[in-house]
């Protein structure tokens, strides 16, 4: 049983991580670990923002997109973080590589759109220690929860899309705690192993209206009803030696393992607003904002004190701008220019301190050939938490890469040509 909340970190080390382990903070320690933002590179790049229907890429935060799509997209993506920790109790950096999607969209008719795909959805990442004169306390995590999901959009009516979105959550979560005391012989592992399953739904709306001279004003709106996932929960409860120097288990002498039983974590409602407003291909500048009830939340197969949920609220402004979409004397003029800020109330309390975030973020579309294929960039420099309470700050640089590409036409035309 965990009898401490992690919030003394001493950091020393760095770690790359890949897959669900994309994350490294302490916080992942909480619920399922820390969210993986949802969206493309492109919308990271403008806060977060998913407001646009667009022709050649994915929306992955509004199934309504998809009936917007006008080429087959297929889109992978990575990214880097460096990010750098300050405690009370010392300072540190860690870093983080991942793969953050790949999916494959496509039009099916003129207003009908779907697509599939794998996103890392949250990631459990950390590595604590605690130190004193007679004891040492070691914490660690590794894990998090993947999303694959199918999504359709509709246009029933010009400018005005519905969509919906399946999926299906799964993954795995570990925490280990390993307690060392001077008068003891052997030390004491506890293993936490929690398997996640279930599924998620997401609906989506976006309008656009024609407001004239070119110029066009966008909506859009998201609901993610509630639903829960289930856990089946194991623990061992080991003996071990430890080697204090290596700050590694070195043999497990006795190894007791307990079924738990199977619990569920809410998944909350989740309500998104968008508007923007700017002229097609030439600029864009909008703001979104986002609420979930996560005072729902819960941890998994363990109680923390002084740890509470609250709902949450996120803010993004965003918006892009292509000097000259159509030039061909320059490459540069056809760069798509992206701008982005965020700032997210995560509705983690943590010894009655919010663990909030924010970001600011600038983005680069890079076209590819002669074709709409494209290769972007994002560069997201953010802050999460506080050194109050003697918790942990954070702050971290992003950089991230998608592939995103599009043939030169709609997959279900014919050849007029044999």
């Amino acid at each position: 049983m965990i009898k401490r909340i992690l919030v003394v970190v001493l950091i020393g080390f760095t770690v790359s991580g890949w897959a669900q382990e994309g994350n490294t903070s302490p916080y992942s320690f909480y619920g399922l670990g820390l969210s993986n933002f949802k969206g493309s590179v492109e919308n990271q790049a403008m806060g977060g923002i998913s407001i646009l229907g667009d022709s050649i890429h994915t929306n992955f935060r509004n199934p309504a997109g998809y009936a917007a799509l006008k080429l087959t997209n297929f889109t992978l993506a990575g990214s880097h973080t460096e990010t750098s920790l300050t405690s009370d109790e010392g300072s540190g950096s860690v870093n983080s590589t991942t793969i953050d999607y790949l999916s494959l969209s496509f039009p099916v008719s003129r207003k009908l759109g779907v697509g599939f795909g794998l996103i890392p959805q949250t990631s459990v990442d950390y590595a604590n220690i605690e130190i004193s004169e007679d004891q040492i306390s070691q914490y660690s995590g590794r894990g998090g929860v993947n999303r694959a999901y199918l999504a359709a959009g509709l246009e029933p009516f010009k400018g005005f899309r519905i969509g919906a979105e399946a999926s299906y959550n799964f993954g795995s979560i570990r925490n280990e705690i390993i307690q060392a005391d001077s008068d003891q012989q052997y030390a004491i592992r506890e293993i936490d192993r929690s398997d996640v399953s279930g599924f998620t739904y997401n609906l989506g709306l976006q309008y656009e209206q024609n407001l004239g001279k070119g110029y066009l004003l966008y909506t859009s709106a998201t609901f993610q009803p509630e639903t829960a996932l289930t856990l089946e929960n194991d623990r061992s409860l080991q003996s071990v030696l430890y080697s204090a120097a290596d700050r590694a288990v070195a043999g497990v002498v006795e190894s007791q393992d307990f079924r738990l039983a199977d619990s569920e974590m809410i998944m909350p409602n989740e309500y998104s607003l968008g508007l923007g407003t700017g002229k097609r291909n030439v600029w864009f500048a909008g703001g979104q904002v986002e609420f979930a009830e996560t005072s729902k939340n819960t941890n998994r197969s363990f109680s923390l004190n002084n740890v509470t949920y609250q709902d949450s609220y996120k803010y993004r402004l965003g918006g892009y701008f292509i000097p000259d979409y159509n030039s061909i004397t320059s490459y540069f003029s056809r760069v798509t220019y992206r701008l982005g800020a965020r700032y997210e109330e995560s509705g983690l309390y943590i010894q009655n301190e919010s663990i909030d975030e924010f970001g600011i973020s600038f983005g680069l579309g890079l076209p590819l050939g002669r074709g709409f294929s494209n290769a972007n960039l994002t560069f997201e420099y953010g802050q999460r938490g506080t050194n109050n309470a003697g918790l942990v700050k954070e702050d971290f640089f992003k950089v991230g890469l998608s592939l995103s590409l599009n043939p030169l036409r709609p997959w279900f035309v014919p050849n007029k040509y044999n």
